[in-house]
């Protein structure tokens, strides 16, 4: 079974996108099945199973959401096996820039629009800068310079990445993108004693741990102050 890990900002548009991506396997006669994380609330699942495709979802709550990811991705590849899935592909909820949910050796997917602003591709962080593909939505909305312009930032922040324009209503670009999930040559089994791309942060604080008093006596572990040094 081959495993494609997607993640990107709220509202980048990644499950049009695997929604589009997976007409297409299936029409190539690949069978996927996806698992969808999120914090507090989904309906993408819904989308998922009226499409016919096989699907299950976690909800993280006060966790992080890619801490629960790294949690249970071991048991989301077992799920994946026991279905007997060709490609299985999890779809991060990708709220924290500082994580990224990519492991060594799987493909990693970040989606990202146009319209989230030209200098947002230097502030997503590894889970834009350690992916092996990057795909890039709402083209349609914007100029050809504008485009151009942005998937310029891409690649100067993820040289290394493969840089997709993919359209989540009409499906334009989705076989291209499928034709590269398609043609991985995994056989994974197992995730156990496999590494994440970037450490996520493993310190501790009050607040990690529930403390909702403003103070420095309350705020203990690993904390940090801004530089207030005046201007000369």
């Amino acid at each position: 079974m081959n495993l494609t890990i997607f993640s990107g900002p709220p509202s980048s548009g990644k499950t049009s996108i695997i929604l589009k991506t997976i007409s297409s396997l299936k029409e190539q006669g690949i069978s996927v099945g996806v698992v969808k994380f999120d914090c507090l609330h989904t309906d993408d699942d819904i989308l998922y199973e009226k499409a016919g495709i096989p699907v299950k979802k976690g909800l993280s709550g006060a966790l992080c959401p890619d801490h629960f990811f790294a949690s249970n991705i071991e048991d989301v590849v077992s799920w994946g096996n026991k279905e007997g899935f060709d490609l299985l592909i999890t779809e991060s909820a990708g709220l924290c820039n500082r994580c990224s949910p990519y492991l060594v050796d799987v493909k990693g997917v970040c989606v990202i629009d146009n319209l989230s602003g030209i200098n947002t591709p230097k502030k997503i962080g590894p889970m834009l800068k350690s992916a092996d593909i990057v795909v890039i939505t709402k083209g349609d909305i914007v100029s050809q310079a504008e485009r151009e312009v942005f998937a310029s930032r891409v690649s100067a922040v993820n040289p290394k990445a493969m840089v997709l324009h993919v359209n989540g209503l009409s499906g334009q670009g989705a076989y291209e993108l499928s034709t590269l999930l398609r043609d991985d040559a995994q056989d994974l089994k197992s995730v156990q004693g496999m590494k994440l791309r970037f450490p996520m942060p493993s310190a501790m604080c009050s607040y990690c741990l529930g403390e909702t008093r403003i103070g420095e006596s309350y705020q203990l572990g690993n904390t940090k102050k801004m530089t207030w040094e005046e201007e000369k």
